[in-house]
């Protein structure tokens, strides 16, 4: 693995019957990098994130995260390993409160037997609150605080976006994936959420690979940019390079992205 890689994706292959959904995909992402996964519908890029995650399992290659080979890694266990993701669909728990979403989020961090949960010990109670505290000071970091006690269902969309961000925080990846945080998103909203994913990756210190529609966000935070096609790489780069790479003009972006202008 390279040196400060979080993530080491080799030669990685996944096919469904006749159908092969990604082709020999390669991909490392070093220690605190924001990485753009980007491409038509149907290219591949959520089932690259569910490979990541453990939800699929790769036909072929390799993947390694921190180290350790993930093939015979359960979804928790790449979750304890250090990977937290969102969805392109949000995925709360709508009838729970913004709060309880948050420390879901954490469960793995804050352990107690079931014998001290149905006692209520006070290696219980000490787990509830350290739970508690953390989850509050995500919720606050996305000005979320204040509505800690709503239903997630009740919250604005933008705020369910959010939310959900803050959820996969709270299981303290090092590397977080976000499958299209922007959609559904105003443009202020974007533009707000842009310079919110610079600030958790540089407060909590992790790396994150981003899939995204939205170029304007795509293009101003990305430092390195995979583009995919029918499963494949066809390109991969700078956002500089990207913009004016005619094969990815071609086949998804339809001309260039002025990066001077974001």
């Amino acid at each position: 693995m390279p040196d400060g890689a979080i993530l080491d994706v080799k030669n990685v292959t996944i096919r469904f019957g006749g159908l092969t959904a990604v082709s020999d995909f390669n991909l490392q992402i070093r220690d605190n990098e924001l990485v753009g996964l980007i491409g038509p519908n149907g290219a591949g890029k959520t089932t690259i994130f569910n490979m990541l995650t453990g939800v699929y399992k790769a036909t072929e290659g390799e993947i390694r995260i921190a180290g350790q080979s993930i093939a015979r890694m359960k979804p928790y266990h790449i979750t304890a390993l250090g990977v937290a993701r969102t969805f392109q669909n949000i995925r709360l728990f709508k009838e729970l409160t913004v709060l309880e979403n948050v420390k879901i989020g954490g469960h793995i961090h804050y352990t107690y037997s079931g014998t001290s949960a149905v006692l209520h010990t006070n290696r219980f109670f000490e787990a509830e609150a350290a739970a508690e505290r953390d989850a509050l000071k995500l919720l606050d970091i996305f000005g979320l605080q204040a509505r800690a006690n709503y239903y997630a269902k009740n919250l604005p969309y933008g705020d369910q976006r959010r939310l959900e961000i803050a959820r996969a925080l709270a299981a303290k990846p090092k590397l977080l994936l976000l499958d299209e945080p922007a959609a559904g998103l105003n443009t202020g909203e974007t533009l707000a959420l842009m310079q919110k994913i610079h600030e958790i990756r540089d407060r909590f210190g992790l790396s994150i690979l981003l899939i995204e529609h939205n170029m304007e966000l795509v293009m101003g935070i990305c430092e390195r940019i995979f583009v995919l096609n029918y499963g494949k790489t066809i390109a991969c780069g700078t956002p500089q390079q990207i913009q004016s790479d005619p094969v990815v003009i071609e086949a998804y972006l339809g001309e260039p992205v002025d990066v001077a202008t974001l």
